[in-house]
């Protein structure tokens, strides 16, 4: 085959040219190349739509797939559904024409059913009229009842089984259509030249056809489509409920005048109005009032978050009982809530690595399939009862039949599917499936500290006077005056000075003669008082003394920086900054410890404070890794893996990046930089700890779910094919008929698909 160099999507080969869905993929398309498209040509969220005839489709079991519309995979035949989710009620045109087949071949098949049942029912009225009619009349009748039923209704399942020939991808359409075509066939050649058959394949005299075989297998088919393509349209309510969240209009604030705008039409920079009980439009600024608002929808959490001039809104969260106005910053794909959408549906349409086992069976299991329905079909000719050779088919397409593959290719996609929604509903996104099933494997997590576990925004936790003093307003004379020097300064910690001055309501002066020495605090003139803040070398380098006798901040709540501060040459006292533990953090580290996981936290602060927190955490002192340069970290977790552990990485900043994308899994918290978020395979969007044991929670059930699954799938296969071989029958004299073997297969998917959507119910 010569491929085309100027499209990796082409190929020749014998004067045919062949498409591929990707470079990465080799299953050959010769109809309608056209419509093939590479993964990364998908349209953005909020303009796909299932009713759209340029809408990317894909198939669950099968992500490389794409192409414009609905269809068929042309790997394993199943009904492709649109890659991103829409709030239309668009009618699934796959659902509504299986339904009608369905119905089709239920009301012709049923009268075939009883041609078939009619000597083995009792002699009442309903039997009587079929029991008089000739026995090639009665077949005449099947053979117009069950053609349409096989041959229009049944057509589907014939291309797509023809398709997987063609594609060299024999999948559970082959079998159907080997399965319904054989019967059918063999029905009609008995119908109209019975006499072509030895009498190896006659019963009491006759052929006896199988056209309630080839309607009845049919209809239940049908009506496992039906049902599959139910189930798995409910697999998109999670994001179907996020996508719910944004309003479909927004009120513009034009000076003085206010106008509902459809929110396509909101732009950057637009002011808006959120009235109290609204759902906010877009991702913003509040520019005017102050209100509270419901963000639990987007991250989990159930406490109002306070709102005010500066603050950050998101779409989808509710408006509290305050009015305000907000500037646009992102909009369309932009928001958030774009976001999370867009990337919950990639994460469902990747594999996780334990897909890998049901590849690799799939490959040769139809290949085997058709190698036990011909042994079984030559032990039934050779051993079996008479008429043998009637008995040997209807073995053979019992076992063909029973085998169908889809459970077992369902099995893990619509666990990932309904997994990831699920958590994307509780704040906890994963960007692929191979996250959720290392995060499970996971027995080490590694908590980076500041902006993790701590707030990472320091804030002043005391002042303490000369001498140990508490009087109130010596304190806050002394704040005020630090506040002013510290006012020019860019400094964290002085940041977290004024803004305690700001707190207390005090009146921060001007500052004038600033001067900064690098590494040790500031001098200025504030309110007519020399003014010196920082550590003590500073005021040791201007003959300040600290006395003897002053005592150091208590360090409840975190691991304070010591600020002190002189005034007029004499030594004023100290502030106390922290960086204040996350709410729940404690709680956090408590569950993933009991879960049975070891926690260490890294930080690159001195060991003494790091400690002071880990013992706060309740994390012992041994698992505390202090002192850590940023470009170190990732040295960190290497060498935890190196000794064998598997290892989680939670952190929130750049410095964090590369240590998240070398842990086995990274974690990132959705307040934290972009990209961290990039590095990571898991984001907790509200950045609260207790999300990380949702996350292992909802790791462990998607994965159990997975288990259970693949085992229902290989329990069917394992009991279901020898017994329709007829292994049972010289002990028990069982045998199970196509039609019953069609019901045990249909119900095999409906049972994985309905255990897949329990997932739904999941406590996280």
């Amino acid at each position: 085959m010569t491929v085309d160099e100027s499209s990796p999507l082409r190929a020749e080969h014998a004067g045919v040219t062949y498409y591929f869905c990707n470079p990465g993929c080799r299953t050959k398309f010769v109809a309608n190349p056209a419509q093939y498209l590479d993964k990364g040509t998908a349209p953005e969220p909020h303009h796909s739509s299932t009713s759209d005839p340029d809408a990317i489709y894909t198939c669950p079991m099968h992500p490389e797939i794409r192409q414009k519309g609905p269809g068929a995979c042309p790997i394993c035949g199943m009904a492709l559904e649109p890659a991103m989710v829409t709030l239309e009620d668009a009618p699934n045109h796959e659902l509504i024409d299986m339904t009608r087949r369905f119905r089709v071949a239920a009301v012709l098949g049923l009268p075939v059913m009883l041609f078939a049942m009619a000597e083995m029912l009792a002699p009442t009225f309903a039997a009587a009229p079929l029991r008089w009619a000739r026995p090639s009349v009665v077949n005449w009748i099947q053979l117009a009842l069950a053609t349409p039923v096989v041959l229009w209704a049944g057509w589907p399942f014939f291309t797509r089984a023809w398709d997987s020939i063609g594609n060299r991808s024999p999948n559970m359409f082959t079998l159907i259509g080997v399965g319904i075509g054989a019967a059918y066939a063999y029905s009609v050649v008995a119908t109209i030249a019975p006499g072509v058959f030895p009498d190896g394949f006659r019963m009491h005299g006759r052929v006896e056809p199988y056209f309630d075989t080839a309607v009845v297998i049919t209809a239940l088919v049908l009506l496992g489509q039906v049902l599959e393509l139910r189930a798995r349209g409910r697999t998109s309510l999670a994001l179907k409920g996020l996508l719910g969240l944004a309003p479909k209009t927004a009120r513009k604030v034009i000076g003085l005048m206010e106008n509902d705008i459809p929110i396509a039409d909101v732009h950057v920079g637009d002011q808006l109005r959120v009235r109290p009980g609204e759902k906010i439009p877009v991702d913003g600024v509040v520019v005017k009032g102050r209100t509270a608002c419901d963000e639990s929808m987007v991250t989990g959490e159930p406490a109002p978050v306070g709102k005010e001039p500066g603050s950050r809104v998101t779409a989808g969260t509710i408006n509290g009982t305050g009015s305000i106005v907000i500037r646009a910053e992102r909009v369309g794909r932009d928001t958030l809530l774009a976001q999370i959408v867009q990337m919950v549906a990639e994460a469902q349409r990747t594999k996780a690595p334990v897909q890998g086992v049901a590849d690799r069976i799939a490959a040769w299991f139809v290949p085997a399939v058709f190698a036990v329905a011909m042994l079984a079909f030559a032990g039934w000719s050779v051993w079996g009862p008479e008429p043998r050779l009637a008995h040997a088919l209807v073995s053979a397409v019992s076992v063909v039949i029973i085998a169908c593959p889809c459970a077992l290719g369902l099995a893990t996609p619509m666990a990932i599917m309904v997994g990831t929604g699920r958590g994307a509903s509780e704040g906890v996104l994963v960007r692929h499936a191979e996250a959720l099933e290392r995060l499970e494997r996971a027995d080490t997590i590694v908590l980076d500290k500041t902006g993790t576990l701590t707030e990472g925004k320091p804030r002043v936790v005391g002042v303490a006077t000369a001498g140990g003093a508490t009087d109130e307003a010596a304190a806050n004379e002394m704040l005020r005056l630090a506040a002013a020097v510290e006012k020019g300064s860019e400094h964290p910690l002085a940041s977290a000075v004024v803004a305690a001055a700001r707190e207390r309501n005090l009146t921060v002066p001007s500052a004038e003669g600033f001067d900064s020495t690098p590494g040790k605090g500031v001098a200025a003139r504030a309110d007519h008082h020399d003014v010196l803040v920082g550590s003590r070398a500073l005021l040791s380098d201007h003959g300040v003394d600290i006395p003897a006798e002053f005592s150091v901040l208590s360090r409840a709540g975190g691991s304070p920086s010591l600020i002190h501060v002189a005034i007029d040459g004499r030594f004023a006292g100290a502030i106390g900054i922290a960086d204040p533990i996350k709410t729940g953090a404690r709680e956090a580290v408590d569950a993933l410890r009991a879960g049975g996981l070891r926690v260490v936290m890294l930080t690159g602060d001195a060991r003494e404070p790091a400690v002071h927190v880990a013992e706060l955490l309740g994390i012992p002192a041994a698992d505390v890794i202090a002192g850590v340069l940023p470009a170190d970290k990732r040295n960190v977790i290497r060498d935890l893996q190196a000794r064998g552990a598997v290892v989680a990485m939670a952190g929130d900043g750049v410095n964090d990046a590369p240590a998240l994308a070398e842990a086995a899994v990274g974690i990132a918290m959705g307040t934290g930089t972009d990209v961290a978020m990039e590095s990571a395979g898991i984001t907790l969007v509200s950045g609260d700890v207790r999300a990380l044991v949702r996350a292992r929670r909802l790791s462990r059930d998607t994965m159990r779910n997975i288990r259970q699954n693949l085992f229902l799938a290989f329990a069917y296969n394992a009991i279901g094919v020898p017994v329709a071989a007829g292994v049972l029958y010289p002990f028990v004299g069982i045998l199970i008929s196509p039609i019953w073997a069609s019901a045990a297969m249909t119900f095999s998917s409906v049972s994985v698909i309905g255990n897949a959507l329990r997932l739904r119910r999941t406590r996280t």
